[in-house]
């Protein structure tokens, strides 16, 4: 199975299977691949777990 890296408006990231549809308020960030790879690619990307909006207030 091929998945895609997603993103929501937080910056969080995640993982979604490849041909279903993602749900709202997320999107995909150009990189798919096994399940493997997509998860390591989303542990280089996310390196900040708090969300977007707690970033920018603190």
């Amino acid at each position: 199975m091929t998945y895609h890296v997603v993103r929501n408006d937080e910056d969080q990231h995640s993982i979604w299977p490849r041909g279903r549809t993602l749900p709202e308020g997320w999107h995909e960030v150009g990189f798919s691949g096994s399940e493997e790879d997509c998860l390591a690619e989303v542990e280089r990307r996310w390196t900040d777990l708090r969300p977007l909006s707690a970033r920018r207030s603190g």
